[in-house]
């Protein structure tokens, strides 16, 4: 975990180490200062060592309180940059990691907790970067040469720390160990708002639709307090630490003017060490507080560097482990071969269970079972977006292993059930499908997709901005372009997934009508709920359960399959009426 977490400095080592030899330099100096002037007490002004003697110490005292301040800002400039840079390391690793995930993996965390990832966790670990290089190197550094210096003054005196540091360890330790299972409940209460936020925000048109604000609130108010019950649980420990450790110093500072004010009494000490030494307590003083503030971040850190380090070693079902990068897909012929596929590799029962199918380039396939009959699983092991559990699936007579997956997905274009557009312009989403496309080729897809009219009734036409998520268009326009920009990458194989719902049966019937004109030689995959959708299709698959029903042409099954014979007569009694 340590290891995968260090390749992160990369860029900013330099950094990382020069803030602490400058910070060794600053301690040096500060320490240094009390022992230099308790000199000064000595033999300039009880000694009699003459002015030259003073002036010329106490312009050594401020050159080293100047060397000391230099050391400090550029300590703290390095690491400031060390931490930046840590963190914008980290958040361009994890993000690049869920760029890899499958499907599989990205259900295995959650869209909100990988959020929670990347923002809160990283910003925790940026800010213990930083007290890491500059202050986790400065206190303990201070501590032990604050300490050293005072045992020099006085090694008897110097024996009440020696008695109160096993306190203090005992006492950090125990709350760190308390501490850390909490601080992960915590994070997963941040997961479980953020989840809740992200909900609430994307379906907002529904709530206010069905008047469920209060009810939305009321879950908020739910996932807020569970996050401050587990905030308090976990902070409270911590806060417990600074008023023990004060306990201590403080005790010890007063121990110390006892026996230190008697030692003067007794002359077997003079005022200058004495107050010499008090300061060497001050800074003891300060180096505790500062570790203290460590142990806090430390807790917390620990908890985010799991949760980072998990997203960083997840290692993705779906890689070109066994691909050849020089091959491409020649056709859209498509075998199903004893397919088998189930979401957990432990599970009971299988999604997809014993497929064996074979698709003809250039074939019109139709698809179309009951809810939950898995049609959009069973496509999806097509440009594998899942793999299978079972069997093997091939693409152009070659297993879809074979090919990077680069290769496969820009040869197997996909409109899924969910019709994502990005902020920019229509022209912008569009090439997404083929970054070099030109302007012919948009439009020629565009009017193919039965998008071409829409587009031009905008003032701006393809330069139309659209809101993020595509807000300004119905879901009808959002279909049509999401099947135009998967056509723009002139696919061997289209999937459209329950892609024509949200338009009229007209508008239906002309995209289909478009695509056998302009794509003749493209595999057309069509998952429908519609039979008005597939009936003109070569061939349509019956689903039921995760297994074929039946395969046939619209006229043979309509006479043959009941699934599908009730399917068409529902929906034709549903026309009528």
């Amino acid at each position: 975990m340590l290891k995968a977490i260090l390749k992160q400095t990369k860029g900013y080592r330099i950094a990382s180490l020069l803030s602490p030899l400058l910070i060794l330099i600053e301690v040096y100096m500060e320490v240094q200062l009390p022992f230099v002037m308790a000199e000064l007490v000595n033999q300039g002004i009880e000694g009699n060592a003459g002015i030259g003697f003073v002036v010329q110490t106490g312009l050594k005292m401020v050159l080293m309180a100047l060397i000391a301040l230099a050391s400090g800002a550029a300590a703290a400039r390095f690491a400031a940059k060390a931490g930046m840079g840590f963190g914008a390391n980290i958040r361009s690793d994890v993000f690049a990691r869920i760029q890899d995930f499958s499907f599989a993996n990205i259900d295995r965390f959650s869209t909100p907790s990988l959020i929670t990832r990347m923002t809160t966790d990283v910003n925790t670990m940026q800010m213990a970067y930083t007290m890491i290089v500059r202050i986790v190197v400065r206190s303990p550094l201070m501590l032990c040469m604050a300490f050293s210096y005072a045992y020099s003054l006085n090694p008897e005196l110097s024996k009440i720390f020696m008695i109160a540091a096993p306190v203090l360890l005992l006492l950090l330790g125990g709350m760190a160990i308390l501490a850390l299972p909490r601080f992960k409940t915590l994070m997963k209460k941040v997961d479980g708002l953020n989840s809740s936020v992200q909900e609430t925000l994307v379906g907002m048109r529904v709530i206010k639709a069905f008047v469920r604000a209060t009810h939305e609130k009321d879950k908020f108010r739910l996932s807020n307090d569970e996050l401050k019950d587990a905030s308090i649980a976990a902070e409270k420990l911590l806060i417990l630490s600074n008023p023990f450790m004060q306990l201590t110093v403080y005790a010890c500072i007063i121990a110390i003017f006892w026996f230190g004010g008697n030692m003067v009494i007794e002359t077997t000490m003079t005022v200058s060490e004495l107050a010499a030494f008090i300061t060497y307590v001050n800074q003891i003083l300060m180096s505790l507080m500062m570790i203290s503030m460590i142990f806090a971040m430390a807790v917390m850190s620990r908890a985010s560097l799991t949760r980072i380090a998990e997203v960083i070693a997840e290692v993705p079902e779906i890689s070109d482990k066994d691909a050849d990068p020089e091959l491409t897909v020649a056709n859209g012929d498509i075998d199903m071969e004893n397919v088998c596929f189930k979401y957990k590799k432990n599970g009971k029962k299988n999604v997809i269970d014993n497929i064996n199918l074979h698709i003809k380039s250039g074939e019109t396939i139709g698809i179309i079972g009951g809810t939950g009959s898995a049609k959009t699983t069973l496509v999806q092991m097509v440009p594998r977006l899942y793999d299978v559990t079972e069997g093997i699936v091939k693409v152009g007579d070659r297993p879809v292993a074979d090919y990077t997956l680069k290769n496969l997905r820009d040869s197997v274009a996909m409109v899924l059930q969910v019709n994502l557009l990005f902020s920019g312009t229509i022209e912008e989403n569009l090439r997404w499908g083929n970054p070099d496309a030109t302007q012919e080729d948009i439009e020629t897809v565009c009017r193919s997709a039965q998008a071409h009219d829409f587009i031009i009734s905008f003032p701006d036409g393809y330069q139309t901005n659209l809101g993020q998520g595509g807000v300004n268009l119905s879901g009808g326009q959002k279909q049509r372009l999401c099947i135009a920009r998967a056509l723009l990458k002139s696919p061997k194989v289209l999937i459209l997934d329950d892609s024509t719902s949200a338009v009229d049966t007209a508008t239906d019937a002309k995209i289909r009508d478009g695509l056998k004109k302009y794509h003749p030689d493209v595999t057309k995959i069509i998952v429908a709920q519609r039979i008005s959708s597939v009936e003109h299709a070569d061939r349509i698959i019956v689903l039921d359960d995760g297994k074929i029903n039946a395969i046939g042409t619209h006229e043979e099954l309509l006479g043959t399959n009941e699934i599908y014979t009730e399917v068409y007569k529902s929906q034709q009694e549903g026309s009528v009426e």
